[in-house]
């Protein structure tokens, strides 16, 4: 699918707020403090790197890392694509099914990714699966992540989130979408846009998808 080669600006929803040169300015030194810092994760290990190492990398000072990640582990448990990804969600049309709705979703949100957030996006599977202490953030964005879809499908169709069937499908895509990461961070020429929507596709074409607006 070529993910990280059709990278386009990013721009705020439409009717959303626009972000002013100030917000705009932290958004940035945010992204390069979490992709200097993965990138040394990569290189040196995690363990082995400080924050010292960070904020020289990332040319600011330690303190400046500490304000936008109070602990070394929100470098890697930290993803600001969520909200693209919900943003690319909402845009697509009511009377898409939700899982059509969903692979649309996801691989605007992918093809929305620069070579270096793309990169950095498998470094924090890695990280995420190979080092101990990172395992007790990954059970919070597991759960976050949990949460969103359920929330999301909801939303979508009109259903409380509790709801069996919300409750069924949101599982089903939480697992293709873990199954998917996992196998990413132990391939590195995994084919995660591809694979994903292939497996997506196979819940929709085994009937998953029949939770509809009521």
């Amino acid at each position: 699918m070529g993910v990280a080669k059709q990278h386009r600006s990013r721009t705020p929803a439409e009717g959303g707020p626009v972000l002013g040169l100030r917000e705009r300015k932290k958004a940035k030194t945010r992204a390069a403090i979490q992709q200097e810092a993965l990138r040394l994760f990569r290189e040196q290990g995690y363990e082995t790197t400080t924050m010292e190492q960070i904020a020289e990398a990332a040319e600011v000072s330690p303190s400046t890392v500490f304000r936008y990640f109070p602990t070394k582990e929100e470098l890697v448990a930290s993803d600001e694509q969520d909200a693209f990804f919900i943003e690319a969600w909402r845009a697509q049309s009511a009377d898409l099914p939700v899982l059509q709705a969903l692979r649309l979703a996801i691989r605007e949100t992918l093809e929305g990714l620069s070579p270096e957030e793309f990169g950095a996006q498998r470094d924090r599977d890695v990280l995420m699966v190979t080092v101990p202490e990172l395992w007790a953030a990954s059970l919070g964005n597991v759960t976050q992540t949990m949460r969103m879809i359920s929330s999301l499908v909801a939303e979508r169709t009109g259903r409380p989130e509790d709801d069996t069937a919300v409750r069924a499908i949101s599982g089903a895509i939480f697992g293709v979408i873990l199954n998917t990461m996992l196998r990413w961070a132990q391939d590195p020429d995994h084919d995660v846009a591809e694979d994903l929507d292939q497996m997506l596709a196979h819940l929709d074409n085994a009937r998953f998808d029949s939770v509809a607006p009521e």
